[in-house]
C-alpha cells in the first residue's frame, strides 16, 4: 500500500499537531508577542524618559536655588520636579526647627524613595522578559516530549518503521521546540539591552537626585531656606 507523503510546512505541521502540542506552540506565539510588544512600549518610554531628564537637568545647570529650579521646570521635569519638590516640602517642614544636616538627611531619605519608586517603574515588564526567556525553552520542549510520545504511540500501532510514517510527527513535535527558541532567544537580548539602558536611565536619576541635594544645600548655606520656600509656594 503506497504511503502518502505529508507537506512538511510549519503551518501544515501545526494543523497536524496534538492538542497539546497545538496548545504550547499558541502559547509560545503569545509570549514572543508579549516580547515585542514590551520591547516596542520600554524602547519608546526609556527613550523620552531619558531625553526629558537630560534636557531638564541641563536646564537648572545654572539655577542657584529650589525655587529658582522649579520655577524654570515647570511641570515638565518629571522625576527631577519630584526630587526638588520633596527638598522644598522638607526645608519648609523643618524651617525654624531642626539642623541643616537634619533637613538634608530626611531630604536625602526622600530622594531615595523616589528613586527606588523610579526604578520599579521603570523596570515594569523586564520581569515579564525574564520569564519568557527563561521558560520558554523548556515550554517548547515539554511539547516535543509529548508529541514524539504520541509519535512513538502511532508507530506502534501502524507497525512500520517507514521513516514517510515515522518523519511527520517527529517534525510535528520538534515544532514546538523550535517555536519556544524563538520566543527565548529575542526575550533574552531584549531583557540584556533594557538591562544597560535601565542602567544608564537610573545614572541620570541618580544626577538628579545630587542636583536637588546641591541645591538644597545652597538654599540652606545662605540662610533663608524659609524665604525660598515661601517664593515657591
Amino acid at each position: 500500500m503506497p504511503v502518502t507523503l505529508r507537506e512538511l510546512s510549519p503551518w501544515s505541521m501545526f494543523l497536524s499537531a496534538d492538542i497539546v502540542v497545538k496548545a504550547v506552540i499558541v502559547g509560545l506565539a503569545l509570549a514572543s508577542l508579549a516580547t515585542w510588544t514590551v520591547f516596542i512600549a520600554k524602547t519608546v518610554e526609556l527613550s523620552l524618559a531619558r531625553r526629558r531628564l537630560a534636557a531638564s537637568l541641563d536646564g537648572i545647570a545654572k539655577s542657584r536655588s529650589l525655587a529658582e529650579t522649579q520655577f524654570a521646570l515647570g511641570a515638565r521635569g518629571g522625576v527631577l520636579s519630584a526630587f526638588i519638590a520633596a527638598a522644598i516640602r522638607e526645608a519648609r517642614l523643618s524651617a525654624g526647627i531642626s539642623s541643616d544636616s537634619g533637613i538634608k538627611e530626611r531630604a536625602a531619605s526622600s530622594f531615595a524613595e523616589i528613586a527606588r519608586a523610579e526604578a520599579r517603574h521603570i523596570r515594569l515588564g523586564m520581569g515579564l522578559l525574564a520569564t519568557i526567556g527563561a521558560t520558554s525553552p523548556f515550554v517548547g520542549l515539554f511539547g516535543t516530549v509529548w508529541g514524539i510520545m504520541n509519535s512513538f504511540i502511532g508507530i506502534s500501532k501502524a507497525q512500520t518503521t517507514n521513516l514517510a510514517v515515522v518523519a511527520p510527527g517527529i517534525a510535528e513535535a520538534l515544532l514546538a521546540t523550535a517555536v519556544g527558541l524563538v520566543a527565548a532567544i529575542p526575550a533574552v537580548i531584549i531583557y540584556n539591552r533594557f538591562a544597560r539602558v535601565t542602567k544608564a536611565y537610573l545614572e541620570l536619576v541618580s544626577r538628579a537626585s545630587g542636583a536637588a541635594g546641591r541645591l538644597l544645600s545652597r538654599d540652606l548655606d545662605r540662610g533663608h531656606g524659609g524665604a525660598h520656600m515661601r517664593a515657591a509656594e
